[in-house]
């Protein structure tokens, strides 16, 4: 499989997560979606705004534009969950175009960038991007595990139901 394959199925797949997923918390009443669930940044929002921030804020720019912004990992950067489903709806679908752009050789690259603490890095280009992607499977994950703890409706969302879709349509 060449990389734009690859990375686009990824791609395709974080958008359709992402709405799935935004879809099911929307139907929360506000105390669960804020409730400390357990999870690493606590309620259902913190989890969604540290999707925002990792995905969006810090990688989607070191990806797209050589720079590395200052945030921090559990920085409620939107507090209201109508904005933060849409922010994470439209930084999903932001991640298309950015890699249709890219040349095939570019995936055997580097990345290069500054982390938290301001060190240089130089990290392989397609594992750095396939973590990215792994990343917002983990944190999907924890939501839905906070959502079927709290007695909530969960939606499916392994890949496959992406690619059963797509094979249908």
């Amino acid at each position: 499989m060449n990389p734009h394959t690859h990375f686009l199925t990824l791609a395709r797949y974080n958008v359709w997560a992402t709405r799935r997923l935004i879809d099911a918390v929307a139907a929360l009443p506000e105390a669960d979606y804020r409730k400390d669930t357990g999870l690493f940044f606590q309620s259902i929002h913190g989890t969604l705004n540290h999707l925002l921030v990792g995905e969006h804020m810090l990688w989607y720019p070191r990806f797209a534009k050589g720079v590395s912004p200052k945030v921090e990992l559990n920085a409620e950067v939107e507090p209201d969950r109508d904005r933060l489903g849409q922010a994470l709806k439209g930084g999903a679908a932001n991640w298309l175009p950015l890699i249709e752009s890219w040349p095939a050789e570019r995936f055997d690259g580097e990345l290069n960038y500054t982390n938290m603490r301001g060190q240089a890095m130089r990290l392989p280009f397609a594992a750095t991007l396939a973590h990215v992607f792994n990343h917002g499977t983990h944190h999907r994950g924890q939501v839905t595990a906070a959502l079927t703890a709290l007695g909530q409706p969960c939606p499916e969302l392994d890949m496959v139901y992406l690619l059963q879709e797509e094979a249908r349509a």
